[in-house]
């Protein structure tokens, strides 16, 4: 008997998985544009409701991303006044990169997020 996917692979599930890889994407091209990052949320909150459980570990990982990511922005561009701002934002651009390699990859080998609700990577 084989082993079972993480994931099933009709051609929606396909579709689903290319719109996951599109949000990280979206997420990374947020340096050069930030109306990417909000595009990107919209889509995992359209999408994670139809998605299989695997994909749905990427998708709450994605909405939290953004949510975590939005929180520890207001907190460094308020500490700004006091000087420690932007080391806080530099750590969350280098947060939001490791986030997202780690979320493509473990798409790539087709593999759910191990911990979706963790705050850091």
């Amino acid at each position: 008997m084989e082993p079972t996917a993480p994931f099933p692979t009709p051609a929606a599930t396909r579709n689903t998985e290319s719109t996951a890889k599109i949000v990280y994407v979206l997420y990374l091209l947020s340096f050069a544009a930030g109306i990417t990052t909000l595009i990107g949320v919209v889509m995992a909150y359209v999408n994670e409701g139809d998605a299989p459980e695997g994909l749905r570990t990427h998708y709450r990982f994605q909405i939290r991303t953004f949510w975590i990511g939005l929180l520890y922005a207001v907190v460094g561009g308020l500490l700004t006044i006091v000087g420690i701002g932007a080391l806080l934002l530099l750590f969350v651009a280098v947060w939001l990169v490791i986030r997202c390699v780690k979320g493509l990859r473990w798409l790539d080998q087709r593999q759910p997020v191990p911990n979706p609700a963790t705050w850091l990577w």
